[in-house]
């Protein structure tokens, strides 16, 4: 299994060039299949934590977090970049201490967003948001640099006024401030994202394809985006077939089991997966 080290040069070494498709694992099954299917990194996801421990998204502790993402990169032969929400923390001396927790797990990634969660002030202020992202950076750097930051502009997804307007005009600031990558998750028409690719260019733009979408990778690659990420999407979609299952179940038809993986499919996938493993060690 590749070091954590290795991981982390392989991650940076990804977003150098094009484009990748950087899907998002919900749980240790699932991150190995994900792998198993050849993708070359994965992220977790807050959202499917969450929603996993009966929780809304948000709504995990740090400790928690901390354990699931470790839990994930020690599942996985390729890097992982770590969801981390706001960093579980307003004030940026917190900021820089959770981030160092973070690292300490092996993510080779850690985004952190400028979203408070807190309803009547969904955003922090763009000042703070910059000083705040600064104080990751530097926790990084202390820590060695290796790990790469990634600063999240929520403003499509709190109601933001302009959230394009506003939305570029932080991730400048945050790539000035030392960010690594810049994501704003929400925009779905080209020209929003090409101009977002063109504000901070030349670091890397993730963009987060949550929906049926109407572009391909190619095209998001022709926009000059550098990774795509589907957020919860995955667990979402896990949890429409087992609601839908339930609901049949509830009454009276086994109908919506007819959709289920076959239980040799995946018990075949983990046994080799398993035997594989234990042959590295």
């Amino acid at each position: 299994m590749p070091s954590v080290a290795e991981k982390r040069r392989t991650f940076r070494d990804l977003h150098e060039a094009g484009c990748f498709v950087i899907p998002n694992p919900f749980d240790v099954g699932s991150a190995r299949w994900l792998q198993g299917l050849g993708f070359p990194a994965l992220a977790t996801t807050s959202s499917g934590v969450a929603f996993a421990a009966g929780l809304p998204d948000g709504g995990i502790s740090r400790d928690d977090m901390l354990a699931h993402i470790a839990a994930l990169v020690d599942a996985a032969d390729v890097p992982v970049n770590a969801d981390y929400l706001n960093a579980f923390a307003d004030d940026p001396n917190d900021v820089a201490e959770n981030v160092t927790a973070c690292i300490a797990t092996g993510a080779a990634g850690i985004s952190v967003e400028d979203s408070t969660g807190r309803a009547g002030e969904p955003l922090y202020d763009a000042d703070l948001a910059v000083e705040r992202v600064r104080a990751a950076r530097k926790a990084i750097d202390k820590a060695g640099g290796d790990v790469l930051l990634v600063a999240r502009a929520e403003c499509f997804l709190t109601g933001h006024a302009d959230p394009l307007e506003e939305a570029l005009r932080r991730l400048k600031r945050f790539a000035d401030a030392g960010a690594d990558v810049l994501y704003a998750p929400g925009p779905r028409q080209r020209e929003q994202i090409e101009r977002i690719v063109a504000a901070v260019a030349p670091k890397p733009v993730n963009v987060l394809v949550s929906a049926p979408s109407d572009f391909t990778v190619a095209d998001f690659a022709a926009m000059g985006v550098r990774r795509i990420s589907v957020g919860g999407a995955l667990s979402r979609a896990a949890w429409g077939g087992f609601m839908r299952a339930a609901e049949e179940l509830k009454a009276g038809r086994f109908d919506g089991l007819a959709g289920a993986a076959k239980h040799a499919d995946l018990d075949r996938f983990f046994a080799a997966d398993q035997h594989q493993r234990e042959g590295r060690t």
